[in-house]
């Protein structure tokens, strides 16, 4: 993944710059018609809910799997770029969900990562230019039960800036 440059998409800096993170994603299709809901909890936390309305069910009356892959797509790679900073590349790299049980009702997705990951993540990356970051993420019904789990690998590196 060497010479990868990104910048963030101006559409969505504007959104960002004059909405809120959060507020961002309800102009965002693939989130609105799919009823997910954004909340920043704070610089290291977002979490994602969504109501099963007709927009995100499936032919059998559940959650549409990739309904609730998308509720869990893009936060730790958000996350990631918002704690290392712009002179960090940051990219997904691959992700996998396993659908434990049918999700009914609100379902919901926490993402955190902590200062001291982030630490971990720079000295990792001084250490040896770049990495492969994974991490898990449960999806929860409303009674708390565990629906189903997002596993993440995140591409990290210094970037040229």
């Amino acid at each position: 993944m060497s010479g990868i440059e990104y910048e963030v998409n101006p559409m969505w800096k504007f959104l960002r710059d004059n909405f809120g993170f959060a507020e961002a994603f309800t102009f965002f299709g693939p989130y609105a018609g799919a009823n997910i809901k954004v909340r920043v909890i704070d610089q290291y936390t977002v979490e994602s809910s969504m109501d099963l309305v007709l927009t995100n069910t499936n032919y059998v009356g559940t959650h549409f799997g990739g309904s609730l892959y998308s509720m869990c797509d893009p936060f730790y790679m958000f996350l990631l770029m918002q704690n290392l900073g712009p002179e960090y590349i940051v990219w997904d790299k691959s992700a996998s969900i396993d659908f434990l049980r049918p999700g009914k009702g609100l379902v919901k997705a926490t993402f955190h990562v902590s200062a001291e990951e982030i630490d971990r993540i720079r000295a990792v990356v001084k250490e040896k230019r770049k990495m492969d970051w994974s991490t898990d993420c449960e999806i929860l019904d409303q009674e708390g039960k565990q629906i189903a789990r997002l596993h993440k690998v995140i591409y990290v590196r210094r970037g040229m800036r």
